[in-house]
């Protein structure tokens, strides 16, 4: 019962991390496209879809939290897996991937947020400085 509920806990949290990862595809694809060029922009690209994948199924599959069901503790009853421990470990798996996720993706927003801010800023710049011309007459 034990390897079963690893198992389900595994595929929801894939399952989860899989469509927090097609949803945001577009918004970090047009991120790193804007502030890293284009070569090593798609391999940033492809490591935070990557990253995102192990937050997602590391917060979702919580070994420590599981352990309880095969390694009971001294002062505490055994737990059974019945119907409503199902629905709480399904409930929890969903919970704790979305919850990885989105700080992970808070991390990378904030970063790629100053990043474009100094982009921009050097864009302004560059353009607002004099060219370079001949020197005026006297």
């Amino acid at each position: 019962m034990f390897l079963t509920l690893l198992g389900v806990t595994f595929l929801i949290a894939a399952l989860v991390s899989f469509l927090v990862a097609r949803a945001f595809d577009r918004p970090i694809r047009a991120i790193l496209g804007r502030v890293i060029p284009d070569e090593i922009g798609g391999a940033w690209h492809r490591y935070i879809l990557f990253a995102l994948y192990v937050v997602g199924l590391s917060g979702g599959v919580r070994i420590h939290s599981l352990e309880q069901y095969i390694i009971p503790r001294p002062d505490q009853p055994e737990l059974v897996l019945n119907t409503n421990r199902w629905i709480l470990e399904v409930y929890r798996t969903i919970i704790e991937t979305l919850q990885s996720i989105a700080w992970m993706l808070l991390v990378f927003f904030l970063f790629a947020l100053i990043a474009y801010v100094i982009t921009r800023g050097f864009e302004v710049w560059s353009q607002r400085r004099p060219t370079a011309g001949p020197p005026a007459a006297p």
